[in-house]
């Protein structure tokens, strides 16, 4: 039987065995070549998380680093992606965020790469911080097209584990300036199940610990860069769970107000005194004007609460929109009164005839008394039924006819009355909402720069 050389050997074994036989025999074959032996093997990717998370490691991931002794620091910093809506009627807002934490020591390993990144699948195989958002509506992963999920293992043990969420966080809003305020909104970070003697959450140090995407804005707000990083700790009957926060502040912005209510408001207060100038006689133009603007203040003060929650105290917007009705109706009020007081002089004109009347049927029932009494006939002046007297008929003349002049005069001089109310409210009105502007929007503004001052 002839003996083949290892060369021979290796090259054969080269295309019948698999492939991790194949290596080393080719290994073998290069030891033939150079004549040395104990060369080092390279470790695989596979070998090595097996040697680093495998069953043989000694790694539980169902046990937090530190266990038993220190609280565990777990470093955190958020990378905000997209701001969306903040609704004002729920008092929340919408965010996609990238969330960051790392830190295990035990994951310290010793590879000729700095750090090494994982299938996000291997999240399985660690230890996960107990993270929740304290202030969460609604929440939701990204799986589009794969998990968005990151995992990195550093040399040192630090893991980053960072995924992307997009959260409805509630928001407590202060709406007594609205919509001239600045809101302040929180994004609370806070540990489930473990107490501070066993997990601390800290912000990133090193880099910004909140950070925004470049370019980005909001439609209806001005997001500040300034964002207050801090510590919200909790104490419940279970113990004390740590808990950090980080603030933003929303200025509003007032385009959209000016364009949708504060002008339109504006215009149709305007437009209420338009009565002042229409002849007085002009009733339909002006009843049907009048009570126009009230319904159209009416609906749009409806169609602004309609979008705002129903908060116990008033608002900057509810102010003008009830000063703008009240203008409108006094407006209505004001033609109501100049139509009564042209009209007056009919009225005082029939209770001068009523007047003369009565004091015409009173001389009447005196000459009557002194006519029949003069002739022995005084019993014959009572009816048996108690009604008017006999002979009273014999003088009953129709009154004089007031002076032709009188009612012309009376007609003039209420007239005039009802022109001078006309004209005092052209000057009165306008006068009188240009006050209640500056002081309102000088008011207001002081009240704004005194919250911006403050945060």
């Amino acid at each position: 039987m002839t003996t083949l050389a290892p060369a021979t050997l290796s090259f054969l074994l080269l295309w019948t065995l698999p492939g991790q036989v194949l290596l080393r025999v080719a290994l073998a074959k290069e030891e033939v070549k150079s004549g040395t032996k104990g060369v080092t093997q390279p470790m695989y990717p596979s070998d090595f998380l097996d040697k680093l998370m495998g069953q043989t490691s000694g790694y539980d991931a169902r046990i937090q680093p530190n266990f038993k002794g220190p609280p565990t620091n777990v470093t955190c910093n958020i990378f905000i992606n997209n701001f969306g809506s903040v609704t004002e009627t729920t008092m929340d807002y919408r965010v996609n965020v990238f969330l960051r934490q790392q830190n295990d020591p035990r994951l310290a390993y010793e590879y000729p790469d700095d750090s090494v990144d994982l299938d996000p699948s291997m999240l399985d195989s660690i230890w996960k911080p107990d993270l929740f958002f304290a202030n969460e509506k609604r929440a939701n992963f990204h799986e589009v097209t794969t998990e968005n999920k990151l995992l990195h293992i550093f040399k040192n043990g630090n893991v980053l584990y960072s995924i992307r969420l997009t959260l409805i966080l509630y928001c407590q809003m202060d709406l007594k300036n609205f919509p001239m305020d600045i809101q302040t909104c929180t994004m609370q970070l806070e540990s489930s199940g473990d107490t501070m003697n066993d997990l601390v959450f800290e912000w990133l140090e090193d880099a910004p610990a909140s950070q925004v995407a470049e370019g980005l804005t909001l439609p209806q707000f001005i997001l500040w860069d300034e964002k207050d990083l801090g510590y919200c700790t909790k104490h419940y009957n279970t113990g004390k769970f740590i808990c950090i926060e980080v603030k933003f502040h929303l200025e509003e912005q007032m385009g959209y107000y000016l364009i949708q209510m504060y002008i339109p408001s504006l215009l149709i207060v305007i437009l209420s005194w338009v009565s002042f100038w229409v002849n007085m006689d002009a009733t339909p133009a002006c009843v049907g004007l009048g009570i126009t603007t009230v319904l159209t203040m009416t609906t749009q003060s409806s169609g602004t609460r309609a979008s705002l929650p129903k908060v116990s105290y008033v608002k900057a917007i509810d102010i003008w929109m009830a000063v703008c009705l009240l203008f409108v109706f006094a407006a209505l009020l004001e033609y109501a009164a100049v139509n009564f007081v042209s009209h007056q002089h009919k009225e005082f004109m029939r209770l001068r005839r009523r007047q003369r009347r009565q004091r015409m049927e009173e001389d009447i029932i005196r000459e009557s008394l002194f006519y029949f009494r003069g002739y022995g006939l005084g019993h014959c002046l009572q009816a048996r039924d108690g009604g008017p007297m006999e002979g009273s008929g014999i003088y009953s003349p129709q009154p004089p006819a007031p002076p032709p002049r009188e009612g012309e005069t009376m007609q003039k001089l209420y007239v005039d009355r009802a022109k001078r109310i006309d004209t005092i409210s052209r000057a009165v009105f306008p006068f009188t909402f240009l006050i209640f502007n500056i002081f309102y929007w000088v008011v207001y503004e002081a009240r704004s720069e005194d919250i911006h001052q403050a945060l």
